[in-house]
């Protein structure tokens, strides 16, 4: 069990989520926010496919990493932010139809959050992620 520090953490990760042009360009949808835990869904259209007809590793790595930020969102300040400083992702085979992706803090922390995730496709297993996200306080939008 983590310890939340911001009543309304799962009202503020849908307001970020809902907020971000690309993430809403790609048709994300958030399915649960709980504290330190994120699930979310993609369905593909044809723009998301490479070549082959299977998803692009680059959506496959934006659900991934989002999701991700909104697991690590749910246990910041009100005025904090998380900002992926880093991050690996094994793509452990092709991707096709519907994505869905579940987001756990591993280490929550003062200025870092340490988060996996997996995306699975039918499901089935089809990345995994683990990633550094920086959180910043104070940052203005623009």
């Amino acid at each position: 069990m983590y310890r939340v520090k911001n009543l309304a953490f799962a009202d503020r990760v849908r307001q970020i989520c809902d907020g971000a042009p690309f993430i809403v360009h790609l048709g994300m949808e958030l399915l649960s926010i709980e504290p330190g835990v994120c699930e979310s869904a993609l369905t593909p259209r044809a723009e998301h496919l490479q070549q082959d007809g299977v998803v692009h590793a680059g959506v496959i790595s934006t659900i991934a990493d989002h999701t991700a930020g909104a697991a690590a969102g749910t246990l910041i300040e009100a005025a904090q932010i998380v900002l992926t400083s880093e991050f690996k992702l094994h793509l452990l085979r092709p991707a096709r139809g519907r994505l869905t992706c579940r987001a756990a803090v591993l280490k929550p922390g003062r200025m870092f959050s340490i988060v996996e995730s997996e995306v699975s496709a039918g499901g089935v297993l089809v990345a995994k992620f683990i990633g550094t996200l920086a959180i910043v306080d104070g940052v203005a939008t623009a």
